[in-house]
């Protein structure tokens, strides 16, 4: 899978740009603020529908406009397909072909991206908040049904949460009947997102196992574990899985009503990652925190390979820099001729190998681009 064509229009600081894309590697050149990371950020807005940096569409709308568009066009395996993006303040609305998606979760998937930045450094030593972010952006990618599952479990937790709310630090619930409804739906849409994350990790074990164990030269084995925080397990069924969530909820029931929310649950989820059987969150190196990240990034590309029958396009936005010499020639070796890459940097100068010396340029300079 490749990107042709991008063309924004009122986006950011771009008003109007068209730029057309080798299918190997392409690197974005400028000083810092010039507008590298706006087109990076665009690419991976048009495939996922919400942007890495910020949670505020509007923020992605240029200054003073009603409306910002992004528009592609991809290769993939069967033929050319154009797909089209609009943000305005009423919400998004998605294109596939000319024709409008009823729902994003339909759009999603036609383009798969991996985005490597230095905050995805943090997916290792940052907060669960962010590991779960990555999960659920990654499986969403592969299986748009998970996305419409998610966006389910998050409508009844709300729900479920604001009946606890209402009744926060009272002796019992005014209203049980509709809280044991909420807590019903509440169980069966958490256990199917915990089975899909199992399922997922699995998969993702698979491959940055290996990866990570060339990384690090055969000194350092990778484990990855799912950690619910009630505690259960990847081999149960989805019977055992909702009677042992019931049972935790009836059992914390009070303290949740004195809280005000919900307490256990995939929105209190996390990921661990095993390094030799040490914690790399707390015990880990800056050298291993890195190599894991590495390792899940190229495992991520080889996991949509494997799901997608399509190689997904590699976002590289300002993070070469941040990899030592053998780090960033293992990461190039690796996407060497085979996946299209967008990398942007302040200077190729520090980057010592052939992909990077026969790459399609872009100059950035404030807010134009030359190539």
């Amino acid at each position: 899978m490749n990107i042709e064509r991008l063309q924004l229009m009122n986006y950011r600081n771009y008003e109007s740009l068209t730029l057309d894309f080798s299918d190997k590697i392409n690197v974005f050149i400028g000083e810092n603020a010039q507008g590298k990371t706006n087109v990076m950020e665009s690419i991976y807005v048009l495939a996922m529908a919400k942007s890495h940096r910020t949670a505020n569409d509007k923020e992605l709308i240029r200054w003073e406009a009603d409306y910002g568009k992004i528009e592609g066009v991809i290769n993939k395996r069967y033929g050319s397909v154009p797909i089209e993006l609009t943000i305005s303040k009423k919400g998004k609305k998605g294109k596939i072909n000319h024709l409008e998606q009823t729902k994003l979760s339909n759009y999603i998937g036609q383009m798969n991206v991996v985005m490597f930045a230095p905050e995805d450094l943090n997916i290792v030593k940052g907060s669960p908040q962010i590991r779960r972010r990555f999960i659920d952006m990654e499986i969403g990618q592969i299986s748009p049904v998970y996305l419409h599952d998610l966006l389910t479990f998050q409508k009844i937790l709300k729900q479920r949460n604001h009946l606890l709310k209402s009744n926060q630090g009272k002796a019992s619930l005014t209203n049980d009947v509709m809280f044991d409804i909420y807590t019903e739906q509440y169980i069966g849409a958490a256990v199917q997102i915990i089975r899909k994350r199992f399922q997922f990790m699995e998969l993702l074990q698979a491959w940055a196992e290996p990866i990570h164990e060339g990384i690090s030269r055969g000194l350092e084995r990778l484990v990855i574990k799912y950690r619910p925080v009630s505690g259960m397990e990847a081999s149960w069924s989805a019977e055992q899985m909702s009677a042992y969530l019931k049972q935790k909820l009836d059992e914390i029931k009070q303290r949740e009503i004195d809280r005000g929310v919900t307490l256990i649950g995939p929105h209190r989820d996390d990921l661990q990652f095993l390094v030799n059987d040490y914690d790399v969150q707390v015990y880990g190196s800056q050298g291993q925190q890195r190599t894991t990240a590495l390792s899940l990034k190229l495992a991520e590309i080889e996991l949509i390979k494997q799901e997608t029958k399509e190689t997904p396009i590699l976002l590289l936005d300002d993070v070469l820099s941040e990899l030592d010499d053998y780090r960033q020639s293992h990461l190039l070796n690796t996407i060497q001729g085979e996946v299209q890459t967008f990398v942007t940097t302040t200077s190729v100068e520090g980057i010592h190998h052939d992909t990077i010396q026969h790459a399609k340029l872009f100059r950035v300079r404030q807010g134009t681009i030359e190539q």
